[in-house]
Formats: C-alpha cells, structure tokens, sequence
C-alpha cells in the first residue's frame, strides 16, 4: 500500500551514457519490453529514446524488433576520416553505412532520427562540414542535435563561438534539415559521448570531450 505507480506518472526514459546499448543487445531488449508492457510500466516506445554510435549489425537487428524506440545516433562528424578520430567504432562501420542503415530504419509517420553532433571549435564545426553533413543525411527523416562543447580545464577542444554554431545550425536549416542546439545545462546534457578512443589510462579526446560536455 502507498507505493508509487510509475505508470500515473509522466515521463520519458534514454538509454544513453552508461556505454553502448547495443552492445549489450539482448538485455537492452529486455528491459525495453518490460518498460512497453501492460503489466510493467504501460510506456509506449514512443517515450523511450535509445542512443547508439552506430553498432550496425544490431541495428539492422533492432528495425526488426516488434517494440521500437526512438533512435538518437551520436554521429559528431561527417566524414570517416574526422569521424574516426573521436568514435573508434568508425574504424569498422563508417558515417555512410550507418546513415543508409538509417534510411531503412522503418519510422513511423511523423517520427525521424535523432543525430547527437557535438560542436568543437576548429574541429568539426567549419561550414565545409556542415554542408557535408546535410548532404550525408538528404534523404534520412532526421533531427539533428547540435551540442556546443562545455569548455573545461584541461580539456584540449573548445567551445565554438555563438557566430559559428549558429552559422552551423543555419547552413543545416538551408538545406532543409531540422535542427535544434542544446543548451549548456552542466550536468542535465548527456552528450551520448559513451563510445570512446581510450588509450592505457589516459583519458581519449572524446572521454575528455564527454567530461567537458556533462560537466563533471
């Protein structure tokens, strides 16, 4: 008596920033299915976002599944070559597999893919790529989140200028892609930063990119 029922409540739940869900497949699975059923929490998979690099076998594995969440793809460049020096799975599968994988997702009407793209300045935020990116995603019924860097000590990148990540965000707007840019809110942006280059014990770029963006 005088517990909490969770389903009289509302809420949305992500899958993000404790590592890669996909990776762990079966159980992400699991617990999604509970989540969605009457008998657990009655949450309709459209309140439920699942991020991921990229793992594209189980990606093309999850367009299968009869409970389908929505989809963030933490992308951050548009090109292997930049790709790949921040997301080492890029290394295996790279930025066009995974948004022609995108483009077969089955989405429902009104429903598109998030992709999560952390700006850094003088990295990958120049207007070159951005129009690359809007051409790697024409023809994918996207989202595309744009997360300015939290500049930290000792962290090697930097956060953009206002004149650059809206000069970004526009060339995207341009080229007809809906496009939101996250504000720095420390703790509460979790910037799907998860699948990292590590290096013995020192901390990747992208770890020190994922430090600086949660604010920790």
């Amino acid at each position: 008596a005088g517990a909490l029922d969770l389903r009289d409540k509302a809420f949305n739940i992500v899958l993000m920033g404790m590592g890669e869900p996909l990776h762990n497949y079966d159980e992400t699975m699991k617990a999604l299915r509970i989540l969605n059923d009457e008998h657990g929490f009655a949450l309709s998979p459209r309140r439920i976002t699942l991020s991921t690099v990229g793992l594209l076998p189980a990606l093309e594995r999850l367009a299968k599944e009869p409970v389908m969440p929505n989809l963030a793809i933490s992308l951050h460049a548009p090109t292997d070559e930049l790709r790949g020096t921040l997301v080492p799975l890029n290394k295996k599968y790279g930025v066009k597999d995974i948004v022609d994988a995108c483009k077969r997702f089955p989405l429902k009407r009104r429903s598109r893919i998030t992709f999560e793209y952390v700006l850094l300045a003088g990295v990958n935020d120049s207007p070159d790529a951005a129009r690359r990116l809007a051409q790697l995603l024409s023809g994918v019924r996207s989202k595309v989140n744009l997360i300015p860097l939290n500049a930290a000590a000792g962290i090697p990148f930097e956060r953009p200028s206002d004149k650059a990540i809206d000069r970004f965000a526009q060339i995207l707007a341009d080229h007809h892609l809906t496009v939101s840019v996250r504000k720095s809110r420390g703790r509460d942006i979790r910037a799907a930063c998860g699948q990292l280059i590590v290096e013995g014990q020192r901390k990747s770029p992208a770890q020190q990119l994922a430090t600086a963006a949660f604010g920790e």
